[in-house]
């Protein structure tokens, strides 16, 4: 593990030498551009790279990362990265990808004061409080906490699902489809929480954005 600000350019260095032994193309084909066919919002985590864990390859992911994964309807940075995604790259699927022993998920669970992340940790308190009666019925600490990363994970399937312009893709075809996934650290693998969408037939009709009139 690289400790230093040297290290990692020699980890560069090395990097592009096995990666060009590989495949000499490797550099000029990326130069090209990109298509991928995945948008992945994780968390920021430096344990859970979004590509390693995959086994993909640089150019078939685009990310978007924070603490705790979170979808918030207000952040511009993360609503830019799904609007360049869908509109531009048109990616067939968004994977929201949370993970157990999350610091976010930690601190939320919390009372304690972490300064200027107070803001930030309040919108994944908010989905504590969506399903308080199901946590506060788990004894055991870091099982609730495990719970609670994944009904987070879920609820932001969800928010993605209330945005204007995916429901506009929805309108023309079934991309792109939304998944929630979980990461373990401890063994390297990936659950499917089964809540796969990619319609917002599921929504409350106050939701849901009437389909929009073809200009000809």
């Amino acid at each position: 593990m690289a400790e230093t600000i040297s290290e990692l350019l020699k980890g560069n260095k090395d990097w592009v030498e096995k990666s060009l032994e590989a495949n000499p193309d490797f550099f000029s084909k990326l130069e090209k551009g990109q298509s991928p066919k995945f948008l992945w919002i994780g968390c920021s985590d430096s344990r859970v790279p979004s590509t390693e864990i995959t086994n993909s390859s640089p150019g078939s992911i685009f990310v978007q990362r924070n603490i705790a994964n979170m979808v918030i309807h207000t952040d511009s940075n993360l609503l830019s990265v799904v609007h360049y995604a869908v509109k531009v790259l048109k990616v067939n699927h968004i994977i929201v990808c949370g993970h157990y022993g999350c610091g976010g998920i930690l601190a939320a669970m919390s009372n304690e004061h972490f300064g200027f992340l107070d803001n930030w940790l309040v919108h994944i308190k908010d989905v504590y409080r969506l399903h308080k009666s199901e946590l506060d019925a788990i004894e055991d600490e870091t099982e609730r906490a495990r719970r609670y990363v994944e009904l987070n994970v879920k609820e932001q399937v969800n928010n993605l699902s209330m945005v204007s312009f995916i429901q506009e893709e929805w309108d023309k075809g079934e991309y792109p489809y939304i998944h929630g996934w979980v990461y373990t650290l401890g063994t390297g693998l990936i659950d499917d929480l089964n809540c796969s969408i990619n319609s917002s037939a599921h929504l409350d009709q106050v939701y849901r954005y009437s389909p929009k009139e073809i200009i000809k």
